[in-house]
């Protein structure tokens, strides 16, 4: 077997485990290639949603009596647990894989050790193959999770290349072009919930819902997250049954994300406006910024952030750019707050 042929197999896997993320909270997004003696793709699998099979098990299945003498390429390490659903590690070993690649180690201890359950029967295992690519994608928000006890918050937003987030008389529909409000649709699908404080929710209206290109509602909906104190009238977009519906009180962001931990949610989008977006900053509670610049100047209206507990230029966040790319003539950024 190649390092080629693994290497393949293992982009294969991320692009599984993308697929499902959004479904499987609170167990991880993981994606399992099988190949057999040959190194050809027999199995690809992907996590189900909870009490369902693993990424392993589907995988294993769809390869059948052609996974005996393969290779597992998988995201991350076999579970040796059992918990809803039997060790995956004794699932590959049943199977005859003989060698089991994967990405990320286990990291939550009541799950690791699978590696170590293969090397015990045998099977020659080897881990750290795309290691970053993983832990910067579909494993992001879980392994957050998992080394913090809280959910991931990526704050998005859209604004002018002045920092502006609307016009001096409130309006904001469009300052992003088509293409990135059809990319933050894809973004808002993969997520466990949606965050917006009341203010937005009263200026806007908003629905925090997720839409294919065409708009029309997907199947599965986040959860949505209505932070403040102030009253949503009954009508509020917000409130009808394209999705859930959870109204929180305000000025503790940390209280409201404990309160998420405990229903199971992993992966979180802030989209509240800038006052929200300022009280989690001040809190130190946001893991990831999604910005996308538009190539327009407006010179006044609200900014895209309020009081983010800065007094001085000593204070500043400062941020490490992951990527910067194109959506349609906006600018897109993906940065995370400095170590």
């Amino acid at each position: 077997m190649t390092p080629e042929v693994e290497q393949r197999a293992m982009r294969a896997a991320i692009v599984a485990s993308e697929r499902v993320r959004g479904t499987t909270s609170p167990n991880p997004p993981v994606g399992c290639v099988i190949l057999d003696a040959r190194g050809e793709v027999v199995g690809t699998g992907a996590t189900s949603p909870p009490g369902g099979p693993h990424a392993e098990v589907n995988a294993l299945r769809e390869a059948g009596s052609r996974a005996e003498g393969g290779t597992a390429v998988v995201t991350l390490e076999p579970c040796a647990h059992t918990g809803r659903t039997p060790p995956c590690a004794e699932a590959l070993r049943s199977a005859g894989v003989v060698r089991v690649v994967h990405a990320v180690s286990d990291p939550n201890p009541s799950a690791a050790g699978g590696a170590d359950v293969l090397r015990a029967a045998g099977i020659d295992v080897h881990s750290g193959l795309l290691a970053d690519e993983v832990a910067k994608g579909p494993l992001r928000a879980w392994l957050h999770f998992v080394h913090t006890g809280r959910p991931h918050v990526t704050w998005k937003y859209a604004a002018t290349l002045d920092g502006r987030s609307a016009a001096a008389d409130g309006t904001s529909k469009w300052i992003s072009s088509a293409e990135s409000r059809a990319e933050v649709g894809r973004v808002r699908a993969a997520m466990d919930a949606i965050i917006a404080g009341t203010g937005t929710i009263l200026a806007d209206d908003a629905q925090l819902t997720a839409r294919d290109p065409g708009g029309a509602l997907l199947g599965r909906q986040p959860l949505r997250v209505v932070i403040g104190d102030r009253d949503v009238p009954p009508q509020a977009r917000v409130l009808d049954d394209a999705a859930e519906t959870l109204r929180l009180p305000g000025g503790d962001p940390a209280a409201a994300l404990a309160d998420l931990a405990g229903r199971g949610v992993v992966d979180v989008l802030l989209e509240g406006g800038p006052t929200l977006a300022g009280a989690f900053w001040q809190a130190g509670l946001v893991d990831r910024v999604l910005a996308y610049i538009a190539p327009a100047l407006l010179g006044a209206g609200p900014a895209a952030l309020a009081d983010a507990g800065v007094g001085s230029i000593s204070q500043a966040w400062r941020l490490r750019i992951e990527e910067t790319t194109m959506s349609g003539p906006d600018v897109r950024i993906s940065a995370v707050p400095q170590d």
